[in-house]
């Protein structure tokens, strides 16, 4: 057991699995200027070579929560392509398991869709994601050597790799999606199956092929999702009825969320796991309290889920279409001119409070500055999201 583990875990299997896929490094051109490799210089030249870890505040020592150590840079190569039909679809692959899609998924299905299953896979996305994210930081397993894999993403570097939370999030977001939805809408379920499995596969096979992840990382991710989805499946319903609760729950909602992640695990050197968390958890915060704004206050038409619902799934017509985009499109700008204002007059507080240089950049990533004014930024923007975008929406007859 102990030889297929480090087998799972070795990344020259990240290495060939890119290369089966048309993916390699491209020849070493000898030294360049300085003596260093092409590739050395290119990181070099990209910003991404190695440098001490930004986590000083203001440019002195460690910053709160951090300890004095570099970040692990990768060794960035130039890489050839020779089956492009695996790099577009891998690479849009990856982009399935990033904030870009569920800054886009979870709002569309929520005020095009389904607000019931809208708030369920929050819920279960943030859960997962908190106890994918505290579990990088407290293994601290690396992330797949480079050389001999080829790194096509470069963000993600400064972070661990066990477990991954691409596949975590994937795998939950699918199957949450199919429990859910299997009996509250008539639809093969063989169909539903087969897409949530696509799904989750391709977001894990991407993680390979960017060489951001081991196998191992990749399947304990799935197993690590698959045991919470178990474990909380008959709780679900309980879930659900959360926005019910007394008039003292958002306040639980707002300072347990607040409170894990200002006491997140300490990082040896500066990482956006803690922000991605933060992020993470406030906007789940922020749904959750928009439901119960709306359950309390009878504000907008609260999720039917008590029942099972069945419902046939509508046709998708020119009508249709255009209504879910404007609705998507009105709901968007609004909740982009709330974290734009919220994030400026947070930082704006928070700065004047520390007395920080506002032009620090870096002062942005000490924990009495990151967490709060993230939290307090995406929590509103999760309240929007489900209180008072449905209310534009019923000013301007979208609904």
């Amino acid at each position: 057991m102990a030889e297929l583990l480090r087998n799972l875990q070795d990344s020259d299997l990240v290495a060939r699995f890119q290369r089966r896929c048309g993916l390699f490094p491209a020849p070493d051109e000898g030294p360049g200027e300085n003596g260093e490799r092409p590739a050395e210089g290119a990181a070099r030249a990209l910003g991404v070579g190695h440098h001490p870890a930004a986590n000083g505040k203001g440019g002195g020592g460690p910053a709160n929560g951090l300890r004095g150590v570099s970040a692990p840079q990768a060794y960035v190569e130039k890489y050839i392509v020779k089956n492009y039909f695996y790099y577009y679809l891998f690479r849009f692959s990856a982009a399935l398991g990033q904030e870009v899609f569920y800054i886009t998924f979870l709002p569309f299905t929520q005020w095009n869709i389904d607000p019931f299953l809208s708030r369920r896979l929050v819920i279960i996305w943030v859960l997962v994601m908190y106890i994918g994210q505290v579990a990088k930081d407290i293994l601290k397993w690396p992330r797949p050597s480079s050389p001999p894999v080829v790194i096509l993403e470069k963000r993600m570097i400064a972070e661990y790799g066990m477990p991954s939370t691409h596949a975590m999030a994937a795998t939950a977001i699918s199957f949450t999606l199919l429990i859910s939805t299997m009996d509250r809408y008539q639809y093969p379920f063989a169909l539903g199956l087969m897409m949530a499995v696509v799904f989750s596969a391709l977001v894990c096979l991407s993680r390979l092929y960017t060489g951001m992840h081991t196998v191992l990382d990749v399947l304990g991710g799935i197993l690590i999702t698959t045991v919470l989805i178990v474990v909380t499946f008959p709780a679900w319903t309980l879930i659900d009825r959360l926005d019910s609760a007394s008039p003292v729950f958002p306040v639980c909602v707002i300072v347990v969320p607040f409170l894990l992640c200002y006491n997140y695990p300490v990082s040896d050197y500066y990482s956006p796991t803690r922000a991605d968390t933060t992020t993470i958890m406030a906007a789940g915060a922020g749904v959750t309290i928009g439901f119960w704004i709306n359950h309390f206050f009878q504000l907008v038409a609260e999720p039917t889920g008590s029942l099972p619902v069945i419902q046939h799934i509508p046709p998708l017509t020119a009508t249709v279409l255009v209504l879910g985009l404007t609705k998507f499109a009105v709901g968007l700008m609004l909740i982009l001119l709330v974290r734009q204002l919220v994030q400026n007059l947070s930082l704006q507080v928070l700065y004047s409070w520390f007395k920080v240089v506002t032009r620090n950049k870096e002062a942005r990533r000490r924990l009495e500055i990151e967490v709060p004014y993230k939290f307090v930024t995406y929590t509103s923007v999760g309240i929007c999201a489900t209180t008072f975008v449905p209310m534009l929406h019923r000013f301007l007859g979208l609904l």
